[in-house]
């Protein structure tokens, strides 16, 4: 474990290196534990796989009065005991319209489009950190059959609730964006809202369930969720 000033205003504290569970649930158990604080001296949190960047008021605190008050919270965070803030269940159509790179990522992992559906949709997953654009989630706990590269291309337009594979982790575009992950499906929910408290609907630390839907279930919700 590190602290480390990482700029005149920010502090970050890193569990490693490593990308585990482990190190997940101690990012987020130090996450909440400085965010219940409710501290205003605390301008933003930033969890990433391994770390936590804590964003202050240098007119406030400095480096040293932020490592002091933090220090009694890693105890609890090291031990890696963390939970899951909240279960979500995130409704996906697999349907080729919505699919883009699901022939092409069943080839790469010698898989049936099929077989890689009921992977995706059977796995449980849990949310590292948003990052990359407004909402958009990191999922860790892709199944390893599930592998494979990134886009050798980035694409210049991705739908709105894209779900997509890069690597070992899945995610799922809240607007419409660039992107160069594989797509092999769409949720229909709104997954990023800026009226809304929160703005987006995973948040760091959370579990996420996947619920296989068909393109009749899709455009219902969608429908209602416009309303």
């Amino acid at each position: 474990m590190r602290i480390t000033a990482a700029s005149d205003s920010s502090l970050l504290i890193s569990f490693g290196d490593a990308i585990s569970l482990e190190n997940h649930y101690r990012v987020i158990s130090l996450f909440h534990a400085v965010r219940s604080w409710g501290d205003p001296r605390i301008r933003n949190l930033h969890p990433a796989y391994a770390s936590l960047l804590i964003d202050f008021d240098p007119l406030c605190l400095s480096h040293e009065d932020l490592q002091g008050i933090v220090e009694p919270l890693l105890r609890g965070a090291a031990s890696g005991t963390g939970k899951s803030s909240s279960a979500v269940e995130i409704p996906v159509c697999y349907e080729a319209a919505f699919a883009a790179d699901l022939a092409s990522v069943a080839q790469h992992c010698s898989l049936t489009a099929e077989q890689v559906i009921a992977l995706h949709a059977a796995a449980g997953y849990f949310v590292y950190f948003l990052g990359f654009a407004p909402g958009f989630a990191y999922l860790g706990g892709l199944p390893r059959q599930l592998e494979v590269p990134r886009l050798p291309t980035p694409r210049k337009h991705v739908p709105a609730g894209s779900v997509a594979l890069a690597g070992r982790q899945t995610g799922i575009y809240p607007n419409d964006s660039p992107g160069g992950w594989n797509l092999i499906g769409r949720t229909p929910l709104r997954m990023f809202d800026p009226s809304a408290n929160p703005p987006s609907r995973l948040q760091p630390g959370d579990s996420v369930r996947i619920r296989r839907i068909d393109r009749n279930e899709f455009e219902s919700i969608a429908k209602a969720s416009a309303q």
